[in-house]
């Protein structure tokens, strides 16, 4: 029979388990069609969506524009151009970043994030890996999902 363990490596095996849980393989590791050197994405985008965009920041709630974008359109990739949700999924989450309840068909990844300590859902850009937010189980009908998105990471065309 196998010595019992201790409090000092249960918790060890506890945050290796969580270590490797966290940078297990998953769709935000795969390689994009999309790919710019580091120095190209400087130069392409503005210092904030650099950092939502590259390094998986957040911009401030309630200060984008596209939150009172109500008209009929394309919400792409503001990296790569990439069509992600349309307007008619678009909904006003009161959360102070643009929210939709579902994405264009196979636009969007998702990946574990524990960021905070906790897991929630990154949803990033399929085509380049750009960061775009998060996506929560707290939305409307008929998903029932809130993908939450920074509105520095999107760019909006009318119809």
């Amino acid at each position: 029979m196998a010595a019992p363990m201790n409090r000092r490596q249960f918790l060890g095996m506890g945050a290796a388990t969580l270590i490797l849980w966290q940078f297990a393989p998953g769709e935000a590791e795969a390689a994009y069609p999309y790919i710019l050197s580091d120095a190209e994405w400087r130069k392409r985008l503005s210092p904030l969506a650099y950092n939502v965009l590259r390094h998986r920041a957040t911009e401030y709630p309630f200060t984008s524009p596209l939150n009172k974008e109500h008209r009929s359109g394309i919400f792409s990739c503001a990296g790569c151009g990439q069509r992600l949700f349309s307007s008619r999924t678009k909904f006003d989450s009161g959360t102070g970043w643009p929210s939709f309840w579902a994405p264009l068909p196979g636009m969007v990844g998702t990946s574990r994030d524990l960021e905070l300590g906790y897991p929630r859902t990154e949803v990033h850009c399929a085509r380049c890996g750009g960061h775009l937010g998060h996506v929560f189980d707290d939305g409307p009908r008929p998903t029932g999902k809130r993908y939450c998105m920074n509105g520095v990471a999107l760019a909006f065309a009318p119809d």
